[in-house]
């Protein structure tokens, strides 16, 4: 392995992709077209999975996020002023048993801090003008601010360049889906009067239009309202969204949507957006890959945006890395990035626009049943966990993946996400990404019998005597068998080496 990756993207999707490639070894160059990195809050919530996948990066990054956000455990739901729901999100398990509430522009700042210190620094002021494919060899030619250009091979590129990526367009592909046809904007705002801790945020449903509060600190507060549609007539993709309001157009909204008593002090930051749910055809065409708001957009009902792209860059890298570095040959390690990620994208596109479209219901016999429908079930255990784990992402599994073995008795299924004992290291971490393992004490695995390249020699107990389970570096079982079946394991993880 010699080329590179180039990612086109330095965003916290870009920075997430090049971390992880770096710390597996693997050459990365990365580039953007911008020429100063944005301070603006901009997505401003990190939930818990993706905080258990950036532990894997070592060096704190995780812990270093948590002391920089405020981490929130419990939504309100409101419905005219009046309390619907209080929906706790502390009871999943986790290490991290809340949303972390910390501005784009400090994940971003964290993020490439790490990336840098492993000897990678971001090239901004260069935009990708044109690329081939040949094979396994990607040919790009690269923009320079200064006018200059420049043309080199790489092994793979992966695009993390937004919404209106031009590797998509380049690639032709068709990027489908609907413009939501309402007008919203979003701000952040010091604030005083707020009837809630700051480890709790409101969601305030209203016949005009739906009003959301996320603390950010203490008397800081991001504020997203919903603006109707332009004289009824709902919005199109290639149209500008009107501007925000000013902060005495947002602190009316806040008085006739809210809880009532909030007093808007100064604006940090507004701007005003028109929803797009829409999704790439296929995350990958040889060896270029699609991820984060190149490969799908969505309501922001639920902040699951740049989790989703960091998790895609999470998903993809423990793959390139294996196949670039040579341990790895199966054409079905590269090939499952597209239908796990896309059917995840899919997913996270339709429960945000079920949130949205719930929240902007008109019809009052609608919104009517929808607040006695959600007072009552909301109020349901089974239907509160269940709503924890769709809006915190525990809940994302790979059960139709390619990758999945075989499962044994009634615990986890082939593609389920599997935590680490209290005290363990997270799966897939260090330099090399490595499968593992957990058996009993007694059922240790054959001698010479599994490749030491893709799999840690470090075997961890298995919590159900007699049962063997291999785990992904991602953390998401591979499969299961009983004591003694190491046939099977031997094979999968034979079909994914080198020949």
């Amino acid at each position: 392995m010699t080329d590179p990756v180039l990612i086109v993207g330095a965003g916290p999707v870009g920075l997430a992709m090049a971390l992880e490639l770096a710390r597996y070894q693997v050459p990365v160059r990365i580039v953007d077209a911008m020429t100063e990195r944005a301070t603006t809050s901009r997505a401003v919530a990190i939930w818990p999975r993706t905080l258990e996948l950036l532990e894997r990066a070592g060096d704190g990054l995780s812990a270093e996020l948590v002391g920089l956000g405020n981490k929130v455990t419990v939504a309100n739901i409101l419905a005219d002023g009046k309390a619907l729901a209080r929906v706790p999100l502390g009871d999943i398990e986790t290490p991290y048993p809340f949303v972390l509430m910390l501005p784009q522009s400090e994940t971003e700042r964290v993020l490439l801090a790490h990336l840098e210190g492993r000897g990678v620094r971001p090239e901004l002021g260069i935009s990708l003008a044109d690329f081939t494919q040949e094979g396994e060899t990607v040919t790009a030619t690269l923009h320079h601010a200064d006018g200059r250009e420049e043309t080199a091979r790489y092994a793979a590129l992966v695009a993390c360049d937004g919404a209106h990526s031009p590797v998509r367009h380049h690639l032709g592909l068709s990027f489908a889906g609907d413009t939501l046809g309402s007008d919203w904007a979003q701000g952040d705002f010091h604030l005083s009067g707020m009837p809630y801790p700051v480890n709790e945020f409101a969601t305030c449903l209203n016949a005009e239009g739906p009003a959301v509060l996320f603390p950010l600190a203490p008397g800081r507060y991001r504020v997203i309202v919903g603006l109707g549609s332009p004289e009824g007539t709902g919005s199109s993709e290639g149209e500008a969204p009107p501007p925000p309001p000013d902060m005495a157009g947002f602190q009316a909204l806040l008085d006739r949507r809210g809880p009532g008593g909030i007093v808007l002090h100064d604006t940090l930051w507004s701007t005003s957006f028109r929803i797009n749910e829409r999704q790439v055809e296929n995350y990958r065409v040889g060896r270029v890959f699609l991820a984060g708001d190149a490969a799908h957009v969505h309501s922001p009902a639920g902040g699951q945006g740049m989790n989703t792209g960091m998790q895609d860059a999470v998903n993809l890298a423990w793959k390139l890395a294996l196949v670039l570095r040579g341990l790895a040959t199966a054409p079905a390690l590269l090939g499952s990035y597209d239908p796990e990620r896309r059917a995840v994208g899919a997913e996270v596109i339709a429960t945000s626009g079920r949130l949205t479209r719930m929240a902007t219901l008109q019809n009052p016999v609608a919104r009517h049943i929808r607040n006695a429908v959600m007072h009552v079930m909301l109020g349901l255990a089974p239907v509160q966990h269940a709503l924890e784990g769709e809006l915190t992402e525990t809940a994302i599994h790979y059960r139709d993946s390619p990758l999945n073995g075989i499962s044994w008795g009634a615990g986890p299924r082939a593609g389920d996400r599997v935590l680490p004992a209290e005290g363990e290291p997270p799966y897939g971490a260090g330099d090399m990404p490595r499968f593992t393992l957990r058996a009993g004490p007694e059922v240790g695995p054959p001698p010479g019998a599994l490749p030491a390249a893709l799999v840690d020699p470090a075997v961890r107990p298995h919590e159900v005597a007699g049962g063997i389970q291999l785990i992904r570096p991602d953390g998401y079982l591979a499969m299961a068998v009983a004591e003694g079946e190491w046939e099977p394991i031997v094979a999968y993880l034979s079909r994914l080496g080198p020949a």
